[in-house]
């Protein structure tokens, strides 16, 4: 799957939605195709994935076929793609993946399994109490997961920045890049939407 692929389905479940066509939420992806295709060529089939609502990307770099994931989004769950044959589960509750990421990642090390798991979190979920005490626990007990923080520099309407006073996030001067890849994005599209008003 490449960035023209990626952006061409985007489009597609943006025009969609804009002709009201999906009765539901949609949270779409844009410029951050070149960082997470560089981070999905480290990620193997078994390995485990745990993301957001804006999880359109990670499900196709994950292998689901876009018929499939389409089909998904249709029937209204943008927001909470699950497909337990490629590995990849996805919450709409901001931070609700986490501990259920770092649960699997305990298991795996209490298996002596060789799989990882890779936790995708957006910028202002980082900053909140749930994100700092997997990571800590995750790096104190050397569990066999990764987190990846996205930061497009908002939470629905917020500008994350703006809503901590501070210019710099705790994991954007990164340290630990065994646990952690950090990278920042402009989406064009807006928190949730496709830029249009849709009335569900």
């Amino acid at each position: 799957m490449n960035s023209y692929q990626l952006i061409s389905f985007e489009e597609e479940i943006a025009n969609i939605f804009n002709k009201g066509l999906i009765k539901a939420p949609i949270h779409l992806s844009y410029g951050n195709e070149r960082q997470l295709i560089k981070i999905f060529k480290k990620i193997k089939f078994n390995d485990w994935i745990f993301c957001s609502w804006r999880s359109h990307y990670h499900c196709l770099l994950k292998g689901v076929p876009s018929y499939l994931l389409k089909k998904e989004i249709l029937n209204g769950r943008s927001i909470s793609l699950c497909f337990p044959k490629y590995k990849i589960y996805s919450s709409a509750i901001v931070g609700g993946i986490l501990p259920i990421a770092l649960g699997v990642a305990f298991s795996l090390k209490l298996k002596k399994k060789k799989d990882k798991v890779f936790c995708f979190l957006g910028d202002m979920t980082s900053e909140t109490g749930i994100a700092h005490e997997s990571i800590k626990y995750a790096i104190n007990f050397n569990l066999p997961i990764h987190f990846i923080i996205e930061d497009n520099n908002e939470s629905v309407c917020t500008d994350t920045r703006k809503t901590w006073a501070s210019n710099i996030l705790t994991y954007s001067i990164n340290k630990n890049k065994k646990f952690i890849t950090y990278y920042k994005y402009k989406n064009k599209y807006p928190h949730a939407g496709a830029g249009q008003r849709v009335q569900f």
